[in-house]
């Protein structure tokens, strides 16, 4: 096969999987002109492909593939231009596949399947007769398959492979104090500075935030300082104080959120089949390398097995249906509706979420509540299979 023969599809991996596993010198895809230009596409593919070290020429054909008269005089016309083509018929719409099937006459035809993670013959493509896919992903390549850039995040992921005892204890002090964390940590926001470079903290027991007040919790600051997350620990009758070791650990005690996702990044990497895990993944949606003027939104945790995403929201309260709304975004635009989703809550299980994990259900969204957050528990159900097969 020289030349790869794609029809456009919404789920942004099956329109570069065959490219990848076998390497045709040219792919020409049929694209509906109102979905996406021309340019665009052509330039977003172009950016995976070189990321990939995937070398092809790429040939965008804007065509309705509602219309399967049209997309039959474009295959035809391709095939005519063409050398050595085969055609994939893993995306498109009905009418676009109609149409394939009435040109293709003895055209190499073949498809993926994602439930089998295998690429199958469907006429003299022996090729990719019951061809397991060995392609394995990043977290950049699934944003740049669908136009967009993964951008430097609020973590260092390199410098946590070496924190993973700091975040198991931080998470051990976390559901002790669960209650009061909100409350603590603006406590530690007030008494402390984000400066860069200014580690020390001082303050009165009480302070107030927000519209009320907090006391500094002195066994669990005590905690703190016995597991090496703060230093030179001084508390008097009044006021406290101490030092973060570093500006790691300072961001880490001043953020609300933090220790759930920092547990559920350790939880990925500690599950083993992840092929690739990110803390706080940005994404530009429009492939530009800054988050100035444009539009941008961070996925908290974000892993890889293989050719599947899995995209993991983290909240230390309630579930709000806004927030499963824009998860299922996010997974339908980088991932297809065939990767995963996952929301995760330091909220107790309760009957009050029923209407919650209703509307979750329905956007194929799987939640994950304290009770499945220990390292053992939050490993078993990140190794497992989405409800929904892809």
């Amino acid at each position: 096969m020289k030349t790869l023969i794609e029809l456009y599809d919404e789920k942004p991996i099956e329109n570069v999987l065959a490219t990848e596993m076998f390497r045709p010198e040219e792919m020409v895809i049929l694209c509906p002109p109102e979905t996406v230009s021309d340019k665009t596409l052509r330039e977003s593919l172009n950016k995976y492909f070189a990321y990939r070290g995937c070398s092809v020429k790429l040939t965008v054909v804007p065509v309705s593939l509602l219309d399967a008269a049209k997309v039959e005089r474009q295959l035809k016309k391709i095939l005519e231009t063409y050398e050595d083509c085969a055609i994939d018929i893993s995306g498109g719409t009905d009418a676009s596949l109609f149409a394939a099937g009435a040109v293709c006459g003895n055209t190499p035809v073949f498809t993926y399947s994602g439930k089998r993670n295998s690429f199958f013959e469907i006429q003299n493509a022996p090729f990719a007769r019951s061809l397991k896919c060995d392609v394995t992903l990043d977290a950049r390549s699934c944003f740049l398959m669908a136009g967009g850039t993964l951008l430097p995040g609020r973590e260092d992921n390199e410098k946590l492979k070496n924190r993973q005892d700091d975040i198991d204890a931080l998470f051990a002090i976390f559901r002790k104090y669960r209650r009061i964390w909100r409350r603590q940590i603006g406590y530690i926001q007030v008494v402390s500075s984000s400066e860069p470079g200014v580690l020390d903290a001082e303050g009165p027991k009480t302070v107030r935030v927000d519209h009320g007040q907090a006391t500094a919790e002195e066994a669990m600051f005590r905690e703190l300082a016995d597991a090496g997350l703060i230093q030179q620990l001084e508390i008097s009758n009044d006021r406290l104080s101490f030092r973060f070791p570093d500006e790691i650990v300072r961001f880490w005690l001043r953020d609300i959120g933090s220790v759930l996702e920092l547990q559920v990044y350790r939880a990925c990497l500690a599950a083993g089949c992840f092929d690739d895990v990110v803390l706080s993944a940005v994404v530009n949606w429009e492939g530009g390398q800054t988050q100035r003027n444009a539009v941008t939104n961070e996925i908290d945790v974000m892993a890889v097995q293989g050719v599947r995403p899995i995209f993991i929201s983290c909240k230390t309260s309630e579930i709000r249906t806004e927030a499963l709304n824009e998860l299922a975004v996010l997974r339908d635009r980088f991932g297809g509706r065939s990767s995963r989703a996952i929301i995760v809550t330091s909220a107790p299980a309760s009957r009050n979420r029923a209407l919650m994990r209703m509307r979750a259900a329905e956007l194929n969204i799987e939640v994950i509540e304290l009770g499945d957050l220990t390292m053992d528990r939050l490993i078993k159900r990140l190794r497992a299979e989405s409800p929904e097969n892809p």
